[in-house]
């Protein structure tokens, strides 16, 4: 069976960053599927590699977090004129495979659909428009109306959808209830990370002494709430704690953040630059607990990060800022602590209370990773994702949202 995967911000583990497409794409080549990755780059032409059994595709389409309105938006526009006149020059595949962000992706399958008669799945990493709109990116009236629309079409033209948390099942319902729904959340990688004792080598190459160590590892976004770790890192000043907070990524608040810092006097605040999934797990095995967090908007409370699920497999206690699917996958399996608003005070005092508890931490540490294990493995996403490709049976969808629910 042949399939092209379009992905416009396609990332491989030695690149850093989301690399969930590549691990669903590598096991099903590993499945023996032909998988081909339509995806874009920075550079000024057109390139062609092979990754892993991928043959991946790289159109020019350059993209950077920093970019206004306008410029991402004829980023999206680019990638997928790009996409479709690349689609024609190939052969003919089984089926599209469309990932988002963002949601213009997917106006690639509707033309496919249209003009080539092709069947396309689609996958919703985080909700658009809902996401922009929320942040206040969108403020346009009827600009609002028209990308709802479109939502509500690519979802309803799709052979099928995939979502990445029950919270955004719960949404793709609403929109399309006759559409199945299948929830295939983000995974850990178990081999790549892993726990770690830590060293006394690692902890003096990163300058820091073998205190309580809380690191947050991704994007540094206007919705990514990293400002609410600086309060946490000040609050610690003032009370004399000798706690480390690292800070790896890159985003449009990464000057923004690094200034703050600066500003307050936090000398134990340490940034370092995004980098592939080997430096991360560098970052985790100094760690106590791994910083999840986002803006307190109502859609972000679905989101599926990344950086949650390789703190997992790391073996990491999780201190979450804002209540949503993670937050209660936190509480139910006691796999950390949360950090709301307006309750800081107390979500440090029970980190002064782990401070002094190292058994109580380690706990969390073997909880986090054995649900991991059993719930968010490679292996399972993609034997799902196959289900999903090929079904054996006609309702995929309703027993998995059970089992990641109740996990």
């Amino acid at each position: 069976m042949r399939i092209i995967y379009i992905h416009q911000y396609f990332r491989t583990p030695e690149e850093g960053g989301a690399v969930r497409s590549y691990h669903l794409a590598k096991g099903l080549v590993d499945a023996g599927f032909e998988v081909e990755m339509i995806t874009a780059h920075d550079l000024p032409h057109y390139d062609q590699r092979w990754i892993d059994g991928i043959k991946v595709h790289y159109l020019s389409a350059p993209y950077d977090q920093k970019f206004g309105f306008a410029k991402r938006t004829l980023a999206f526009f680019s990638f997928v004129w790009k996409a479709k006149k690349l689609l024609q020059k190939l052969s003919r595949p089984d089926l599209l495979y469309i990932t988002s962000t963002p949601l213009t992706t997917g106006l690639i399958g509707l033309w496919a659909k249209k003009t080539l008669a092709l069947p396309y799945l689609f996958e919703v990493r985080d909700l658009w428009p809902e996401a922009p709109i929320q942040v206040g990116a969108i403020k346009n009236f009827l600009l609002k109306k028209a990308l709802y629309r479109l939502e509500k079409r690519i979802y309803d033209q799709s052979m099928g959808l995939v979502a990445l948390s029950p919270g955004i099942a719960a949404h793709l319902k609403n929109i399309s209830p006759a559409k199945s729904v299948a929830l295939i959340p983000n995974f850990s990688s178990l081999e790549t990370f892993f726990p770690q004792e830590k060293e006394l080598r690692t902890l003096k190459s990163f300058g820091i002494s073998d205190s309580l160590t809380i690191s947050y590892t991704g994007a540094l976004g206007q919705v990514n709430a990293v400002e609410e770790l600086l309060q946490l890192a000040e609050m610690a000043k003032i009370e004399g704690k000798n706690w480390n907070f690292l800070i790896m990524g890159k985003g449009s608040h990464e000057q923004i953040l690094k200034k703050k810092a600066k500003d307050m006097g936090l000398t134990q605040v340490l940034f370092f630059p995004f980098g592939s999934k080997e430096k991360v797990n560098q970052i985790l095995s100094v760690t106590d607990l791994a910083w999840i967090s986002f803006a307190h908007l109502p859609v972000l409370k679905t989101n599926s990060p990344n950086k949650f699920f390789d703190a997992l497999a790391a073996g990491k206690p999780i201190l979450v800022n804002h209540k949503g699917w993670v937050y209660d996958l936190v509480k139910t399996h006691q796999i950390g602590i949360s950090c709301l608003p307006g309750k800081m005070e107390k979500a440090f005092a029970k980190l002064e209370n782990l401070e002094q508890n190292k058994e109580e931490l380690k706990s969390m540490g073997i909880r986090s990773r054995k649900l991991a294990e059993t719930y968010f493995s490679r292996e399972l996403a993609v034997s799902r994702l196959i289900e999903v490709i090929r079904p054996k049976k006609a309702n995929l969808t309703q027993g998995d949202e059970v089992d990641i629910r109740t996990a």
